[in-house]
């Protein structure tokens, strides 16, 4: 398919829109009264050998793209290296610095939305007490049955989680880098597995640091030494350590016991026989993302079988589909051992079918199944992978997806979760045996609780204080520093005021939101590819503006700017910069096409990703793409320049910043890990982008998303990355790291509340966070 036909695949799918949208929650309400919710699909158009051909900046490219720019995939170990980067600049501050590391970054909100939970455990021995890992933001307990949490994880440490496991002495197993495939979501990527003998108050690395992102974690159950970890392999290149691994010792020394047909096969999901723990089944999963391409499916995918404890496989095939297959999930029946379930999926994300194995995995036979069961996969269903039986009932069978699906008969018939109940994409489930009837759920909205026995027909109790929200975006009132607004991954545009806390406002995946500095109650949010709307009723009531602007195509995150002089005067960006003197009630393009998309090999996608009109001179913006241009004019479009410059890196341009007293002086960040080439990720220019100077000196080797400039202090910059933020207080001559308190987690969005000199920070994982930068 041409490139250019993909803007109007896209625009009619809305990509991904979810969750907490189309699913109402107890804590959320959608008020929107204009337009229908758009339905929840990720196209998914496949090539002829069977690659998903390259979208406009979907989730996944927009990730990509950015921290990979024109490489064949991001360098290896680069974030594990940023990490580390980042933990010693932490270290050298403290020294040289104190009084910025010193200062406190403190938990903002949101507490009671939650965020994706990709793995549920339950304590053996405590009374009501569960672990739970966040996607992006590490691990949590709770010990009141699931309706708060505190987190157990070191804030130095990686904050993606794959899995948890729990053994019957309550030893903690996690594995670090979250095993989905992107495509959806963004994923981060981790370091290896932890352990903790004292219930998360400390962690101890233990090995598989290669290993990029994990599965599964499975204990065998008559020997707790015995550890199985279904190491799936990082996805953004091949090789490492990918493949299921066995520990004899707790831990403390690892071995390969399978390895994947290829360099792009894992191992994703474990299953073991309750009577005979010397027979285990493992799923391995054929999966990589490209720059252009995602293969999420492929010949290495399959499943596997040992009969001596893992000491040698064979795989079973007979009666599962022939060719490449996508991701599997696997269960034993708890009460009939003979019996294996596996749900597969296409390559393309599609259900291909629910199979059962009467004889030990040895034959298998796909069963005849209701609609709902392939709709609860959407076209995304490598984003779920894992079957849950019941521990007392080895009928009474669950398979992860949009919906939770319940079958008690065997798989016969299949029941669906009411959205009303439950948040969207489920991905981690377990029984309590100290309770019987209370079963976990964790999915995109966070942690539920059923004493119903799962039953998905029946009340499911939401957690009340779960602070691990994925922010992408955030805007804070100028008039009242506690009404906060933010664009979140799977529920939202969520907003601070309401009746109930945090609540819905706009659907999709929450993208660009503002509110306007003078009226608090004109707020305005976006979803995917610059749908945006505007409210002058606090969001109560939205009016979408998308189709008043003019652009041939839009960035997955579309900017939305005011004017910082009016805020009447808007600009909002695809490939053309338009402009607004109404408040977004109408619309003129004030620029041609500012990105070189002409060609379909163009890379990537031809999209203005960052405007930054000057508050000394309302006639002079900036504009940078994602394609590595960086524009301005001084006339408000009559005329534009192209700054070219041999010391701007050719990057993913993520932020123009402009000094507030001062058009000429100006700030750039860019995306991409460093591969060997020293790329700045800061560049300024003091002449109007005459002349650059690197400005990156001390700053880790990570992408930068965001950069602001104190408005007065103006040598002072605050920069957000995907390891937290850093300060510079001489114009960028070093950086230091910014205050404690945070966790090393993917920064996305700063906002400095002038009035009460506070620094918000939008977080991809654990909400948001506050700072008063005393100094700074």
């Amino acid at each position: 398919m041409k490139k250019k036909n993909w803007y109007w695949v896209i625009a009619l799918l809305f990509l991904g829109v979810v969750a907490g949208v189309i699913f109402s929650q107890q804590n959320i309400s959608t008020s929107t009264s204009v337009e229908e919710v758009p339905s929840k699909a990720e196209e998914s158009q496949v090539d002829d050998e069977g690659f998903v051909e390259k979208g406009p900046g979907k989730r996944d490219d927009w990730f990509m793209t950015q921290k990979g720019y024109e490489e064949e995939e991001i360098p290896r170990d680069a974030f594990r290296k940023a990490v580390n980067q980042a933990s010693e600049l932490r270290k050298m501050t403290s020294k040289e610095a104190p009084g910025a590391i010193n200062q406190e970054w403190n938990f903002n909100a949101p507490s009671e939305v939650g965020g994706r939970v990709v793995d549920v455990v339950v304590d053996p021995d405590e009374a009501d007490t569960i672990y739970i890992g966040a996607a992006s933001g590490g691990v949590w307990k709770s010990t009141d049955a699931g309706d708060t949490f505190e987190s157990v994880w070191d804030d130095e440490l990686v904050q993606s989680i794959g899995a948890v496991a729990i053994t019957s002495d309550g030893t903690l197993y996690v594995g670090t880098g979250e095993a989905n495939p992107g495509g959806g979501s963004v994923v981060f990527g981790g370091n290896g597995v932890y352990r903790s003998d004292n219930g998360g108050e400390s962690w101890e690395l233990i090995g598989l640091e290669e290993s990029n992102s994990i599965g599964r974690i499975v204990i065998d159950p008559e020997n707790p030494e015995r550890i199985f970890v279904a190491a799936t392999g990082p996805l953004f290149h091949e090789g490492e350590q990918r493949g299921l691994y066995l520990s004899e010792d707790g831990g403390d020394t690892w071995e390969k016991v399978l390895a994947g047909e290829n360099e792009t096969t894992g191992a994703v999901d474990i299953a073991i026989d309750p009577d005979n723990s010397d027979r285990i089944y493992v799923a391995t999963w054929d999966r990589i993302r490209y720059p252009n391409k995602r293969q999420y499916g492929g010949e290495g995918s399959g499943i596997y079988r040992s009969e001596d404890g893992g000491s040698t496989w064979e795989q079973v095939t007979e009666g599962l589909p022939d060719g490449d297959l996508g991701r599997i999930g696997l269960a034993v029946s708890s009460t009939n051992p003979e019996k294996v379930y596996a749900t597969v999926i296409e390559t393309s994300g599609y259900f291909e079918g629910f199979y059962i194995s009467e004889d030990y995995g040895t034959t298998w036979e796909k069963q005849d199944h209701p609609k709902n069961l392939a709709d609860s996969q959407s076209s995304f269903g490598w984003w779920f992978g894992r079957n849950y039986v019941d521990p007392e009932d080895g009928d009474h069978i669950f398979v992860s997806g949009v919906q939770l699906m319940e079958s008690k008969d065997g798989g016969q018939t299949w029941s669906a979760t009411n959205g009303r109940e439950v948040h969207a994409d489920q991905h981690g489930m377990a029984w309590d045996p100290k309770e019987p009837g209370r079963v976990y759920l964790g999915n995109d909205g966070g942690v539920y609780r059923s004493e119903d026995n799962g039953d998905v027909s029946k009340e499911w109790v939401k957690a009340t204080y779960e602070p691990y929200t994925q922010f992408y975006t955030l805007t804070v009132s100028h008039e009242d520093p506690s009404r906060l607004a933010g664009g979140t991954q799977d529920n939202g545009s969520i907003r601070s005021w309401g009746e109930n806390g945090w609540n819905n406002y706009y659907y999709g995946d929450g993208l660009a939101n503002l509110i306007n500095y003078e009226d608090q109650d004109n707020v305005f949010a976006c979803y995917q590819y610059g749908n945006c709307a505007r409210s002058i009723d606090g969001g109560e009531t939205m009016i979408n503006f998308t189709g008043e602007t003019e652009s041939d195509r839009r960035n997955w995150l579309t900017p939305l700017v005011f004017d910082p002089n009016d805020p009447s005067i808007m600009y909002y960006a695809g490939n053309i910069l338009n402009r607004s003197t109404d408040g977004g009630e109408t619309w003129e393009a004030i620029s041609p096409s500012l990105s070189d998309a002409e060609s379909e090999d163009a890379y990537p996608f031809g999209t203005i990703t960052t405007v930054a009109p000057a508050k000394s001179d309302s006639n002079t913006l900036y504009a940078g793409t994602d394609d590595g241009r960086l524009w301005t004019t001084s006339d408000l479009g009559e005329d534009w320049a192209e700054i070219e410059h041999e010391k701007l890196p050719d990057r993913w341009i993520t932020r123009v910043a402009v000094d507030p007293k001062d058009e000429k002086i100006v700030y750039a960040t860019f995306s991409g890990f460093r591969s060997g080439d020293n790329a700045a990720h800061v560049m300024r220019s003091k002449d109007g982008g005459e002349n650059w100077k690197d400005v990156s000196s001390n700053l880790p080797e990570v992408p930068l998303n965001d950069i602001i400039i104190h408005p007065k202090k103006r040598n002072v910059l605050y920069a957000a990355s995907d390891v937290g933020v850093f300060v510079s207080p001489n114009g960028g001559k070093k950086w230091y790291s910014l205050g404690e308190g945070m966790p090393l987690v993917p920064v996305m969005d700063l906002h400095y509340h002038e009035p009460s000199g506070t620094l918000f920070a939008g977080t991809f994982g654990r909400g948001v966070y506050e700072i008063e930068p005393k100094g700074w």
